[in-house]
């Protein structure tokens, strides 16, 4: 089984940098890429400041909140970052969403059987593409593109370039030896 959780959170990580508080941001204050209320929800009764938060915490909500719910244990290599990152910056439910229309699966924005079916007969490289491309034109129609664009956009590019060459290294099926005529 593979194991690409944590590869996957590092380059997040490199994108999310630490705290912010950009007035603009509709997630308010976030350290890590975790919101202030995120954070809130995961501590229950024993809220403190998103500042505080530590790598354990920021590594357990990504993998439930996030991996988890685009189910990135089931997706091919490289196309388990892709949704992940996606997830991540936009919600899980908008990059099930998306990944669907790319499959051409009825979106309903949760990943189940027939998105993972789909996902198996898809070529995994073209459907990276796909969702990036589509991830980044849809980015540009958000009214804090000319905030925020130019880091939305090197990210987009970014998980691409590195989700195609995990793709790539992915194992692939053993081939049948063919028998040789006598």
């Amino acid at each position: 089984m593979k194991d690409s959780f944590q590869p996957a959170l590092k380059e997040v990580l490199k994108s999310e940098g630490g705290y912010v508080n950009h007035p603009l941001d509709p997630g308010g204050a976030t350290n890590k890429g975790i919101t202030q209320k995120t954070y809130d929800a995961f501590r229950g009764a024993h809220k403190q400041s998103v500042k505080l938060i530590t790598d354990a915490e920021v590594a357990s909500i990504y993998k439930a909140r996030y991996w988890d719910a685009v189910k990135g244990d089931q997706l091919p290599a490289g196309l388990d970052y892709a949704v992940f990152d996606f997830a991540v910056n936009s919600g899980p439910a908008r990059s099930a969403h998306f990944l669907q229309t790319v499959l051409g699966v009825s979106p309903d924005g949760s990943i189940g059987p027939k998105t993972l079916q789909a996902v198996l007969s898809s070529d995994v490289p073209s459907v990276i593409r796909k969702l990036c491309q589509s991830r980044l034109a849809w980015l540009k129609l958000l009214k804090t593109w000319s905030t925020f664009g130019k880091g939305w956009e090197r990210r987009a590019t970014s998980v691409q370039a590195i989700a195609l060459q995990w793709a790539s290294r992915a194992p692939t099926a053993p081939s049948v030896p063919q028998a040789t005529p006598v």
